[in-house]
């Protein structure tokens, strides 16, 4: 009886240290308190993921300070950051300047679902360029050269995806009757390309690219072909500018030039309902450390301050603007 009695007396006292243990891990504040937050990023070899990477890192540095313990996650990109995002699975992402408008105006994926209103905007990051890729011996040097070939749009979720199809369609490509369209991820594309599996891919990606490098390492010769063409594109579309290709970076492609092509920009969001401390934090601690995060990708070269509050379409989160208001950038 004694030994039934304190068996049961010993799984009641667990549960309740289990369940207290549960609850500090949920709440920011407080001390031992440890929020827990996720930064949904894209596919290991382009440059969301190291992104990710070196966000949580900068902010893990004071974990003690702020409570606050960040993580990354590989995903399928924009889309699935978005709507991850706003279902409370993640609470950063980083997304592609045109996704973020497209889903707080509730177009393109987001149309059936309408405006996601909760999105809120953190800061820019880098450049991305439409980059297009192909084999030297499928006779292609620019998008107009796509017809009839095998062709690497994107996986459904990223958000290069609809950059392909909005630079085929700017050119009069029809990419489901003109090209074998095909829907693989951008980490998947380069071997593709060299087993002759396909004759191009489209990548919207900040350079250098680990992707990238892959192809054009391989035994196939490749090229980057321009997109140009797309003043109309243009035009219509306020995320879009012209950008191109930096070749130095590629030395085992053929061009001898940097390529024509247009580009958006990665941006970092985040939703509505994510506590202003947080973001605030994370803002803090990304532009305290402005010269160290650069150095820690070169796609980040060209970054300043005031660039990184630019290319935003949601409103700014408030824990993000009270940082910019001390911080004197707005």
């Amino acid at each position: 009886m004694k030994k039934g009695f304190v068996f049961g007396l010993s799984v009641i006292i667990g549960l309740c240290l289990i369940m207290s243990c549960g609850q500090s891990g949920d709440q920011a504040g407080g001390k031992g308190k440890t929020t827990f937050i996720t930064i949904g990023t894209g596919g290991i070899t382009g440059v969301y993921y190291p992104t990710g990477g070196a966000i949580a890192r900068i902010v893990n540095k004071k974990k003690d300070q702020y409570g606050i313990r960040c993580t990354v996650e590989s995903t399928g990109g924009s889309v699935f950051n978005v709507n991850a995002i706003m279902a409370g699975d993640l609470q950063f992402g980083v997304v592609q300047s045109d996704r973020q408008y497209q889903a707080i105006n509730g177009m393109a994926e987001w149309k059936d679902k309408g405006k996601q209103e909760d999105l809120r905007a953190v800061f820019s990051i880098h450049p991305e360029s439409i980059t297009l890729v192909v084999a030297v011996d499928a006779g292609i040097n620019s998008i107009q050269d796509l017809r009839g070939k095998r062709v690497n749009i994107g996986n459904p979720g990223s958000g290069q995806r609809q950059n392909s199809i909005d630079a085929l369609e700017a050119v009069g490509i029809n990419y489901k009757t003109d090209i074998t369209a095909e829907s693989v991820k951008a980490s998947e594309a380069p071997s593709l390309l060299q087993d002759g599996r396909m004759d191009a891919f489209f990548y919207t990606v900040g350079h250098p690219s680990g992707a990238i490098k892959e192809a054009t390492a391989g035994a196939r010769k490749v090229r980057f072909a321009s997109i140009t063409g797309i003043d109309a594109l243009l035009a219509k579309y306020p995320y879009y500018a012209k950008a191109f290709v930096p070749v130095n970076l590629y030395p085992g492609a053929e061009n001898t030039s940097n390529v024509d092509t247009f580009g958006v920009k990665a941006t970092f969001v985040t939703s509505a309902n994510v506590p202003e401390d947080v973001v605030y934090a994370v803002t803090k601690e990304v532009f305290d450390n402005f010269d160290d995060f650069k150095k820690l990708h070169p796609a980040y070269a060209v970054l300043t301050k005031k660039g990184m509050l630019e290319g935003l379409s949601a409103p700014i989160h408030p824990g993000a603007m009270k940082y910019y208001k001390e911080a004197g950038l707005k």
